[in-house]
């Protein structure tokens, strides 16, 4: 009897480290092989990638054309996309792979970027300039804020400055972002303030998304100070541009009558994005 407890126990000791040796894998790899876009006309782009199992895919581009690569499972995948019909914003595209492996799991590539020969013309590239100057447009013009302090309302305006964008798998929005900020608040307590913080996007269903954060907040002058918030982006103007509310709790901790709230209206938009 002992002895057939000791192989049973050494059974489970062998199983379990082949298991832990040998884990079955959660998602398909993807190993890019080549991409790049031909100078000739038509101009054609040209994918090339194996997955680490058997799987079907898809390439997404610019997250509104989609093609179906391969529709059987396998490794070594293959692709000619004719581009001379699509519409591009600029000479630089993005795509993604996705596509589900023999289990029916899903899975999505990160983000690649391509840019297209100057010698091709692309559709949709004469509304650029315009582009460009609505994003500067966006770019410098400040949020209006409602701020209440102490139950006396005041009017404030707020400049935000993205800094740095965190990748995400998603064309519309990036994991988050570091942004510089100053706002000035007329007639109030203290006027002047600076904030550096973080904020999250969540993508939902229905609106574009929710984006919790928090910021450190100065004047510079003694008011030390925390502002957690929470933004919902409502809907997309010119697929470039989100409409967003924001509300804002600003507070000094251990100081008293130093808490105020703000709720402001804005465009938020990674036009000028640097991405990490």
């Amino acid at each position: 009897m002992k002895t057939f407890f000791l192989s049973f126990f050494c059974l489970l000791f062998t199983l379990k480290v082949y298991s832990q040796d040998n884990p079955v894998s959660d998602s398909v790899e993807v190993y890019m092989i080549d991409n790049y876009v031909t100078s000739d006309k038509p101009p054609l782009l040209i994918v090339s990638f194996y997955t680490s199992i058997s799987a079907k895919s898809n390439i997404i581009i610019d997250n509104q054309y989609k093609y179906v690569v391969s529709n059987e499972l396998n490794v070594n995948h293959r692709d000619t996309i004719d581009l001379s019909d699509l519409k591009f914003k600029s000479k630089q595209i993005h795509f993604v792979i996705q596509g589900e492996d023999s289990l029916n799991r899903k899975y999505t590539s990160d983000i690649y970027e391509i840019d297209i020969p100057q010698e091709v013309e692309i559709k949709g590239d004469s509304n650029f300039l315009l582009l460009c100057l609505l994003g500067g447009t966006v770019f410098l013009l400040p949020s209006p804020d409602y701020v209440n302090w102490g139950g006396t309302p005041y009017f404030s305006l707020t400049k935000e400055i993205p800094l740095v964008f965190i990748r995400s798998g998603s064309f519309s929005y990036p994991l988050g972002y570091f942004s510089l900020e100053y706002s000035f608040i007329y007639q109030a307590p203290v006027r002047s303030f600076l904030r550096i913080g973080y904020k999250h996007i969540i993508e939902v269903p229905g609106i574009e998304y929710v984006s919790p954060g928090v910021n450190g907040i100065t004047n510079l002058n003694g008011y030390n100070g925390i502002s957690p918030e929470l933004s919902i982006g409502w809907l997309r103007i010119f697929d470039t541009f989100t409409l967003y509310s924001r509300f804002r709790y600003n507070f000094k901790p251990g100081s008293k009558n130093s808490e105020f709230g703000e709720i402001s209206i804005g465009l938020y938009s990674g036009f000028f994005a640097i991405y990490f």
